[in-house]
């Protein structure tokens, strides 16, 4: 009987796949992520492997899982979207186990058809070798069997995997996969948080030097007083007693010398995957213009009687028509006070009222995020203190704008802002001195955007095709030591700019910077304007 059961599920599952509706036809080929691994390949030191780990999945609620979210590592070197999956990279060819020489080898989840029944289509090892373009394709289950001797390469270059859990139903969950790779590589007792933390600190060119070594002792300082464990370490513990940065640039000589190589991968993955070929600008100019033209109707929408909430969703929803499959991070919409909460994600105000509005959201197109943030007034007009906020933020953008280009250091835009913002608070009175700013300005000026909101890179030099983030913010709450009249009021303009030899280039050019042209735009009708639906009026209990 079961075995009649599971036949007619593979032919009503077979049936299906054959009326496959359309799908997407602009995702990254595989000659894109064949030429990432080639040029990963050229950067990797003799004898030499590099191990990518799928990120595991993560319970919504009860048997329901999260929306499955890639391993960014993992796809930009493979395609590969499914959980359960490891890829190898090799330096050099390799025989064993093969009747034919390979350089990689990429291990996926077995096909199922009853549990695809369920949770969709899986690649099974024929669909990676056809869609992948990976010759070498193998169930996870086979990965126990590994023929390759990962105790004789000189390097094995790992970058750990977060959060990991066992499932105890499955045999061949990431947790038992990166089980299996530790043991076979002889470090079983290897602590992957502190490790990939290490590495993390290392891998930035700036951080030995100073100033910066003095912000790496403090970020140390915070960890020791929150974890024994972390005290304890002994590579914490010489890089908390480093006197200069002669001595803490020697623990990263030492870092770097270690066989399974956290530093290596961070160093690998932060150059190649900082500088955006063209394939990826296509699909990240898309996600940026959805974001963009999303925030214009945003503007067009907003009421002073609309809840953060279906701002949130006007937003959304502009994503999905436009063909986003995701918000790239979770949605922020603050109204006043709310907007001063940097990472405010609750959207739960239900009236906006004569407040601006800060809406940090952006799309995610075919795995690429943008990053967007505008500030408007929802009744239309910003008061005089607004606009004067406002105007502080908009000039330090400006300032930032001006110097984008190869060869500026990530330093240079982040004193510009401040200095930017410093000014025009003293001007106004808000603050008497530059060394206040931080009190209104507490975060940084700009990030690497792509796979990852917060994408990887080196934060030293900007160079040619580099995507990154400019979002000076001033955030006043209640309270502060200053004229009541700037109290809840919270501005952050952020724009996401390719970088060029001798300029940027505006990505987010669709949705208006200045408040005069927020102003107008926001008189023009919106499709929400017309949309009239309501729950019904509660019955009386009885």
């Amino acid at each position: 009987m079961k075995k009649l059961l599971l036949a007619f599920l593979t032919v009503m599952y077979s049936c299906c796949l054959l009326a496959q509706l359309p799908q997407p036809t602009d995702y990254l080929q595989p000659s894109f992520h064949k030429g990432r691994r080639e040029a990963l390949r050229q950067m990797m030191p003799a004898n030499s492997v590099a191990i990518f780990f799928a990120y595991p999945e993560r319970v919504f609620s009860n048997d329901v899982n999260y929306r499955y979210h890639a391993n960014p590592d993992l796809y930009y070197f493979s395609g590969y979207t499914e959980p359960e999956g490891v890829l190898l990279v090799f330096k050099e060819k390799q025989t064993a186990g093969s009747d034919k020489p390979y350089n990689e080898m990429l291990y996926v989840r077995k096909r199922d058809p009853r549990r695809e029944t369920w949770t969709g289509k899986r690649l099974g090892v024929t669909g990676a070798q056809q869609k992948l373009g990976i010759d070498l394709v193998l169930e996870n289950t086979a990965f126990e069997k590994l023929p390759i001797d990962l105790k004789t390469f000189d390097k094995i270059i790992y970058g750990g995997v977060k959060d990991l859990a066992d499932n105890v139903n499955s045999k061949e969950d990431v947790y038992d996969l990166v089980r299996i790779f530790k043991a076979k590589a002889g470090v079983a007792d290897l602590n992957d948080d502190f490790a990939a933390d290490q590495a993390k600190i290392a891998a930035s060119p700036y951080l030995a030097g100073e100033p910066y070594r003095s912000r790496v002792i403090h970020y140390l300082q915070e960890k020791a007083a929150a974890s024994a464990a972390f005290r304890n370490d002994p590579t914490y513990q010489a890089m908390l007693s480093t006197k200069d940065s002669a001595a803490m640039a020697a623990i990263f000589e030492g870092i770097n010398k270690r066989q399974v190589n956290h530093l290596l991968f961070e160093e690998f993955t932060n150059q190649l995957r900082q500088i955006k070929t063209p394939e990826e600008m296509e699909l990240l100019r898309k996600a940026i213009d959805i974001s963009s033209l999303a925030h214009v109707e945003a503007m067009k929408a907003v009421r002073p009687d609309m809840s953060e909430r279906e701002l949130q969703g006007v937003q959304e929803f502009i994503h999905k028509k436009l063909g986003a499959e995701d918000v790239g991070y979770g949605s922020i919409v603050g109204a006043g006070e709310n907007g001063c909460t940097l990472h405010y994600e609750e959207n739960s105000a239900t009236a906006i009222g004569k407040n601006m509005v800060l809406m940090d959201v952006g799309a995610e197109y075919h795995g690429y995020s943008a990053d967007v943030t505008r500030t408007f007034p929802a009744n239309g007009k910003y008061s005089a203190e607004q606009k004067q906020i406002y105007d502080i933020v908009y000039d330090a953008q400006e300032a930032v704008f001006a110097i984008c280009k190869e060869g500026t250091s990530f330093a240079a835009i982040e004193d510009t802002a401040a200095a930017a913002v410093a000014r025009g608070l003293m001007r106004l009175g808000i603050i008497k001195s530059a060394d206040e700013v931080r009190k209104y300005y507490p975060h940084g000026c700009s990030h690497f955007l792509g796979l990852d909101v917060h994408d990887k890179g080196d934060y030293d030099i900007l160079k040619e095709n580099m995507v990154i983030t400019v979002e000076p913010g001033i955030y006043i709450p209640p309270g502060s030591a200053c004229d009541k009249k700037w109290w809840s009021i919270a501005v952050r303009i952020e724009d996401d700019v390719r970088i060029d030899k001798k300029k940027m280039e505006l990505l987010t050019n669709l949705a208006p910077r200045k408040t005069q042209d927020i102003e107008k735009i926001m008189q023009e009708k919106s499709f929400v304007d017309d949309l009239k639906i309501a729950l019904p009026t509660p019955k009386k209990a009885f």
